[in-house]
C-alpha cells in the first residue's frame, strides 16, 4: 500500500478523551446522514484518484512532502473542535499550543525568549508580514533579493507598493556579494532578503557575507528559509551552507514553512521577528474580539484574521513526538534527504551521458542529459520527464539561464537563453533507501530514448 491507514485506529480513543472536556453539558448530538456522507465521500475518493503518488519515494519531482501520520491525526482530532487561532475566544488550547510550537522553532534558530512570532497559512503570508514590517521601518527603501529567490518577493513588494530590485547570482545560484554591494552603495536599500534554500535549486545565500555588509551599509536582513529552514539541524552540510545556518540568529526576521520539511499538512508557515517591538506596527483595535483575556491574542500580532488552529495542534503534537534536536530522529530524517541528494549527484557526475550542474547544498538535484546544443538538452529533458513518469518515476523540469550554466558545461553550444533541465527534490527521508531504484529506473528510461 502507498497510503498509511493503520494509524486511524488511534483516533477514536483520542476523540473519547476530547469528549470528556464537555462533561456536564446538556446532551446534544448533531444529526448525521451516514448514507449520504458515504455516497459523496466515495465520489470524492474517486475524484482524488486523479493525482500523483506524492507519498511514495518514486515521487521525486516537486517540493511535496507528506505529513507525518501523527500530524495528520492531530489535525483531524482538532477539526472536531475546529478552533480559530485568531483570538483566544476561538481557540484557547490551540493558541497556547501554537505559542509553544513557535517557541520551539525560535529556539531552533538560536533565539531565546525575546522574539515575536506566530504561525501563518503558509510562506507567502509569512513573507508578506516580514516585508510589510520592513517597509514600515524603512519607508521608501528598496527590498532586494537574489534572482533565484522565490518569485513571491517581487510579487509581494508590488502588492505592498514597495520598491524591489533583483540581485545577480554566482555560478552556484547564490546571491553575488559584489553585485549586492553595488546595489547597497546607492543607499537605496532598506532590506536584503537572504534565501537559505532556494525553491528552484536549493542554493543557500552567503549569509555571513551579507551580515558583514550590514555593518557597513545598515539594512535589515530577512531570511526566507520557508523551504530550507529545518536544515539548521543537519550535520552533513558543506562549509558554506553550515556558515549560513550558524549565523541565522543574527537576522532581523525569519520565515520557515513547517508544511515543507517540517512534516506538516498544508498550510502551515511561520514568521519570526528578533525584536518584539515590531508588534507595535500591528496595532489595531477590535470592539468584540479580544475582550475575554488580557493575555496576548495571536490575532493582535498577525495580518491574518481567522486561521485554523488545527495546524498549530498538528505541529505541536509532531514536536512532542519528534523534538527538533541535532542528532535526534527528526534531524536524522533531514540528513537522510541531504545524503540522498548527494548520492544521486554522485551517480550523475560519474555518468558520461549526463551533465551535472552544481553539488546540491540541501536536497534538490539539478542535471540534464548530455547533448551538443542547449536546445537539444531542453528537448531531451522534456522527453525524459515524460518517459520516466510512464515508469512511475516522477521528476520535474526547470529552466535555468544559459549564463549560469556556461561555466559548468563548457562543451555545450548555447543556442538559447534558457535551458530546460531535470530536477529532483529528495525531501522524504525514505529517499535515501530508494535513490538506487530511482537511478535504475532513470537509466532504463535514458537508454530507451
Amino acid at each position: 500500500m502507498v497510503l498509511e491507514v493503520d494509524s486511524l485506529k488511534l483516533l477514536s480513543g483520542c476523540l473519547e478523551t476530547l469528549e470528556e472536556s464537555f462533561d456536564g453539558m446538556p446532551a446534544f448530538e448533531s444529526e448525521v446522514d451516514l448514507d449520504a456522507m458515504q455516497s459523496v465521500l466515495s465520489l470524492a475518493a474517486e475524484r482524488m484518484k486523479d493525482n500523483y503518488p506524492y507519498a511514495h519515494p518514486l515521487y521525486a519531482g516537486q517540493m511535496l512532502k507528506p505529513p507525518h501520520p501523527v500530524a495528520r491525526l492531530a489535525y483531524m482530532l482538532a477539526m472536531w473542535v475546529n478552533p480559530n487561532n485568531h483570538a483566544l475566544d476561538g481557540g484557547r488550547a490551540s493558541s497556547a499550543m501554537e505559542k509553544e510550537a513557535v517557541a520551539n522553532i525560535a529556539t531552533m534558530f538560536g533565539w531565546g525568549d525575546r522574539y515575536l512570532g506566530h504561525l501563518t497559512s503558509g510562506g507567502t503570508m509569512a513573507n508578506l508580514e516580514a516585508l510589510w514590517v520592513a517597509g514600515n521601518l524603512h519607508t521608501g527603501k528598496k527590498i532586494v533579493a537574489s534572482s533565484q529567490a522565490h518569485y513571491t518577493h517581487s510579487r509581494l513588494t508590488e502588492t505592498l507598493k514597495l520598491p524591489f530590485q533583483s540581485v545577480a547570482v554566482d555560478d552556484s545560484a547564490r546571491m553575488d556579494l559584489e553585485a549586492l554591494e553595488a546595489v547597497l552603495a546607492t543607499g537605496e536599500v532598506g532590506t536584503v532578503v537572504a534565501t537559505l534554500g532556494t525553491t528552484g535549486v536549493g542554493s543557500v545565500d552567503p549569509l555571513a557575507g551579507i551580515l558583514a555588509l550590514r555593518e557597513k551599509y545598515d539594512f535589515r536582513v530577512h531570511i526566507d528559509s520557508a523551504y530550507g529552514g529545518y536544515y539548521k539541524l543537519a550535520r552533513n552540510l558543506d562549509d558554506d551552507a553550515r556558515s549560513a545556518y550558524e549565523n541565522m540568529h543574527l537576522a532581523d526576521s525569519i520565515v520557515v514553512d513547517p508544511h515543507k520539511c517540517g512534516l506538516q499538512p498544508y498550510g502551515c508557515g511561520c514568521i519570526l521577528f528578533r525584536d518584539p517591538a515590531v508588534g507595535s506596527i500591528y496595532n489595531h483595535d477590535s470592539p468584540y474580539t479580544y475582550f475575554s483575556s488580557d493575555e496576548l491574542h495571536l490575532g493582535e500580532i498577525s495580518l491574518e484574521c481567522s486561521r485554523a488552529g488545527a495546524g498549530a495542534v498538528a505541529l505541536w503534537t509532531t514536536q512532542q513526538m519528534l523534538p527538533m534536536e541535532v542528532g535526534g530522529e527528526f534531524a536524522s530524517g533531514i540528513e537522510n534527504c541531504r545524503q540522498a541528494a548527494l548520492t544521486l549527484f554522485e551517480y550523475i557526475e560519474k555518468d558520461a551521458d549526463e551533465l551535472s550542474v552544481f553539488e546540491p547544498e540541501l536536497d534538490i538535484v539539478v542535471w540534464a542529459p548530455r547533448a551538443k546544443k542547449a536546445t537539444q538538452i531542453s528537448e531531451m529533458s522534456q522527453q525524459l520527464f515524460d518517459a520516466a513518469a510512464e515508469q512511475n518515476l516522477h521528476l520535474a523540469v526547470m529552466s535555468l539561464p544559459s549564463n549560469m550554466l556556461q561555466k559548468h558545461w563548457p562543451d555545450v553550444e548555447f543556442d538559447c537563453d534558457q535551458v530546460s533541465c531535470l530536477r529532483s527534490c529528495l525531501m522524504k527521508p525514505e529517499h535515501l533507501k530508494w535513490v538506487d531504484e530511482i537511478w535504475r529506473i532513470y537509466k532504463l528510461v535514458r537508454q530507451s530514448l
